[in-house]
């Protein structure tokens, strides 16, 4: 059965690598800083801050308050809630697999039209039959995705090359496709990755690299080394899933959410 895919990571140093060098992390601009501490989060989101560094995992892919934005599969909205104030003066798309899937977003817009009303819906991946509701090709800036990577691959059909050439398509050049996913060593062993939830830094950067994007850097902000990454139900054994429920639950609390890596693309000009 598949897992659910929204879990996050804990790290205590901000690396930002680009071209091979250390570089210092980039400081979150006022207003973004002001999106995530907006009282119109969800208290349970912002708990999990410590996690998922939001303020700093957006500055280091250079999202702009007037930039036109998609969000890959947003799920229950936890990034959505940052984006939409943060974007209010751009574009945020939220792109879905089905109807279904935008109910997350569709709850917030129902709660609160005000913040989340100008909010665009797109089908992402698409197909024949769908190609015409999904985003137009070369209009974007900026695609984010969260740990979807190992989302794709799951099923009869492998997807995640599909998604990659479907994410390059969405940007203008010189666009940026800002990733996190839950990393798996790599010289890990008996460790399959997607259906474990993890993916190799290699693997990520080969679909990227054949979609026609380029690595223009990554960051550790999102890493955690307390991760063994070897779990009985895979990623979803660690907090906030606690996929075996109460067994070994302080251990797994003590962890922290997942390891992962944060790396940034861009799009030749």
């Amino acid at each position: 059965m598949r897992q659910p895919f929204w879990t996050s990571a804990l790290v205590a140093t901000s690396i930002v690598i680009t071209g091979g060098a250390i570089a210092a992390a980039v400081k979150p601009t006022s207003a973004l800083t002001a999106a995530v501490n907006a009282a119109s989060r969800t208290p349970t989101n912002v708990a999990r801050d410590r996690y998922r560094h939001p303020a700093e995992t957006l500055a280091f892919f250079g999202v702009k308050p007037r930039d036109t934005v998609v969000e890959i599969w947003p799920g229950g909205g936890w990034y959505t809630e940052i984006l939409a104030p943060y974007l209010a003066n751009g574009t945020l798309y939220a792109a879905t697999p089905s109807e279904n899937a935008r109910k997350g977003v569709m709850t917030l817009q129902t709660a609160k039209p005000d913040i989340y009303g100008k909010i665009k819906f797109a089908a992402f991946p698409t197909t024949a039959s769908n190609a015409s509701a999904g985003v137009p090709a070369g209009s974007v800036d900026v695609v984010l995705t969260f740990r979807n990577v190992h989302n794709w691959s799951f099923g009869a059909t492998d997807q995640t090359q599909a998604a990659f050439d479907q994410m390059f398509a969405m940007l203008k050049p010189g666009g940026v496709l800002g990733l996190v996913e839950h990393r798996l060593p790599e010289n890990a062993k008996d460790i399959t990755e997607a259906k474990s939830g993890y993916m190799k830094r290699s693997s990520v950067i080969a679909f990227a690299t054949k979609a026609g994007f380029v690595l223009a850097g990554e960051s550790t902000i999102n890493a955690n080394a307390k991760d063994t990454h070897d779990y009985p139900k895979g990623v979803w054994t660690l907090p906030p899933n606690y996929a075996e429920k109460e067994v070994d639950r302080a251990r797994y609390a003590a962890i922290g959410e997942s390891d992962r890596m944060t790396l940034k693309f861009v799009k030749p000009k």
